[in-house]
């Protein structure tokens, strides 16, 4: 289902294709009716961007005028509060929707702001819900490669918030790899030049972050507020990082989408049998089979991790099976990561207040409160900001009409 319908041919069309190239047992159907879509289904899979690239560039540039350079800005920040600002109504016609149409679906959510949006649905709606990313199993890869370690074989136990979960226990088979991590980094050197953010903040807290460093360097206070201070870690200077993604992904589709047109024709082949790390489909096997899958969920924190609200929501190993989602229970993490995680959580709390209450001035005190802007920014420079972002984005937030 999409809105659409030029999108929604195209990916209607290509998943057809692979169902004939592989002789699949499997019927699609494509629609722009989103009732129609969720009439008696078992599993809904969300992932919308409310208002597009459009809603995103003043995201992006909008607050770099005042001086904030956000690396993506999807997920905190300016940007990240008014995209969960856009989406969240969005989501909860979603969650009504099935509500009435499958009250016992499970919905899998990947849209971000991840943190903002689960925490909205799970206030206003039984619908069973878990928010999926792929920063853990992304981070796990590259911490293996790193240490020299065969992938399969890291164990790694990992908690805390969407994009700022901490490796906790880092194995191989029992020998505790951080010390090799410890050894290697050393001095500044070549093994540092793409992840300095994050081994910058290894150094400081004792533990490795997931997420990726430039998408890190936006959730925090530290880096992204002087030029020479992003230039030392090795990112372009202001207007750099940010202005270069939302461009990237207006120049990147067309050629994506060239490929897809010419597997639909069978130009080429379309690449089937290699799994990506993506848990919507484990999670789907594991309810339908009864074999136990485990991941980290993004999931409402019922005392899961001690040190961090209740009500949050956080990220944390989880098992499914057929009887549904058990998540795991953490307890306190590292002090000096619960406080980096609750200065985000803040920001994320104020956000879902602000947008179920239609309060604009609690969105601008989430904005206040969010570790980036206050890096950059004194509260009579915010508060302009945010009121120019209201007033570009007026069309996507109903809830403040």
């Amino acid at each position: 289902m999409d809105i659409d319908e030029k999108r929604l041919d195209l990916i209607a069309s290509f998943a057809r294709a692979l169902v004939k190239q592989k002789s699949l047992p499997a019927k699609i159907e494509a629609t722009t009716d989103r009732a129609e879509c969720l009439q008696d289904a078992d599993y809904v899979i969300v992932m919308i961007q409310v208002g597009g690239l459009e809603a995103y560039k003043h995201d992006v540039e909008i607050p770099l005028k005042y001086g904030i350079d956000q690396c993506v800005g999807d997920t905190l920040g300016p940007g990240g509060v008014f995209r969960g600002l856009r989406s969240i109504p969005v989501m909860l016609d979603i969650c009504l929707d099935m509500e009435d149409l499958c009250p016992n679906a499970l919905l899998m959510n990947y849209s971000n702001p991840m943190a903002i949006n689960c925490w909205a649905m799970v206030m206003e709606s039984e619908i069973e819900l878990v928010g999926l990313c792929h920063g853990v199993q992304h981070t796990a890869h590259f911490l293996a490669d790193f240490a020299g370690v065969p992938r399969e074989e890291l164990d790694y136990w990992t908690a805390g918030i969407n994009h700022m979960a901490w490796f906790l226990r880092l194995e191989h088979k029992g020998e505790d790899i951080y010390p090799r991590i410890w050894e290697k980094i050393g001095p500044a050197g070549k093994a540092e030049e793409d992840e300095r953010y994050r081994f910058e903040m290894m150094k400081a807290c004792g533990y490795f972050m997931t997420e990726s460093s430039g998408h890190l360097s936006e959730y925090l206070p530290y880096f992204r507020k002087r030029k020479e201070l992003m230039e030392q870690f090795n990112m372009p200077g202001f207007g750099g990082e940010s202005l270069y993604y939302y461009h990237s992904n207006l120049e990147s589709l067309e050629p994506h989408y060239e490929k897809i047109r010419k597997e639909i024709a069978g130009e080429i082949e379309i690449p089937f049998g290699e799994k990506s790390v993506e848990h919507g489909a484990n999670i789907i096997y594991a309810c339908e089979t009864g074999n136990t899958y485990r991941f980290n969920a993004n999931i409402e924190n019922t005392g899961l991790i001690t040190n961090l609200p209740d009500g949050a929501c956080v990220e944390v190993p989880t098992y499914v099976d057929r009887l549904g989602m058990h998540p795991c229970f953490v307890g306190d993490l590292p002090p000096q990561c619960a406080a980096l995680c609750a200065s985000n959580i803040a920001v994320q709390e104020m956000t879902v207040m602000g947008s179920m209450e239609g309060d604009r001035e609690m969105i601008y005190r989430a904005v206040l409160a969010d570790p980036l802007t206050a890096a950059c920014l004194a509260p009579h420079e915010v508060r302009p900001m945010v009121d120019e972002l209201f007033e570009v984005q007026r069309q996507w937030l109903p809830q403040f009409s």
